[in-house]
C-alpha cells in the first residue's frame, strides 16, 4: 500500500495531511525525528509535559525499530493530526526477521505509559516490515 493513499475514516485522518520522514535506520538520525515530533506537538498547543512524552515515545519507537532493522534499511515515520487534535505516528522499517518488538521489555512498558494507544504488527509481503503506530493527545493546552 502506498504511504500517501490511505484514509482512516474512524478518526478522520488522511495521510495526505501529514508529514513523512524517511531516513537510514541509524541511531544518529533520532534527533531529527524527535525535533519533528516536538514541532508538531507544539503546533497543536500540547502542554510541555505532553510534548516531552511524545518526543520520548517517538524516540523509543524509532530506537526499537532500528534494533529490528535489516541491514541498510530505511526507517519511515509518518506524523498526522486527527480531528480531535491528537498526534498519530506511524513508523515502519524493513526487518531482518518476523519477530516484532518485545512487548514485555522495559522500553515497551515506558512507551505504552507515554501515549494513549500503541499498536504493532509485522507484514510479511516482501520480506518483513515491522510497524509501530502511536496516538498521543495533549493533557492540556498551553496558556498564552
Amino acid at each position: 500500500m502506498p504511504a500517501f493513499s490511505r484514509t482512516d475514516n474512524e478518526v478522520g485522518v488522511t495521510q495526505l495531511s501529514g508529514v513523512e520522514l524517511r531516513m537510514a535506520a541509524d541511531p544518529t538520525q533520532l534527533s531529527i525525528v524527535r525535533a519533528v515530533a516536538a514541532d508538531i506537538a507544539m503546533r497543536q498547543d500540547f502542554d510541555l509535559d505532553s510534548i516531552e512524552d511524545l518526543k520520548l515515545a517517538v524516540d523509543e519507537t524509532c530506537s526499537t525499530l532500528i534494533t529490528l532493522a535489516a541491514q541498510d534499511a530505511v526507517l519511515s515515520c509518518h506524523f498526522a493530526v486527527d480531528g480531535n487534535g491528537a498526534v498519530r505516528v506511524s513508523a515502519r522499517v524493513a526487518a531482518k526477521s518476523a519477530s516484532g518488538p518485545d512487548e514485555g521489555s522495559f522500553g515497551w512498558r515506558v512507551l505504552t505509559a507515554l501515549v494513549d494507544a500503541v499498536e504493532t504488527r509485522v507484514d510479511e509481503t516482501e520480506g518483513f516490515v515491522v510497524h509501530i503506530d502511536l496516538v498521543k493527545s495533549s493533557a492540556g493546552a498551553v496558556d498564552a
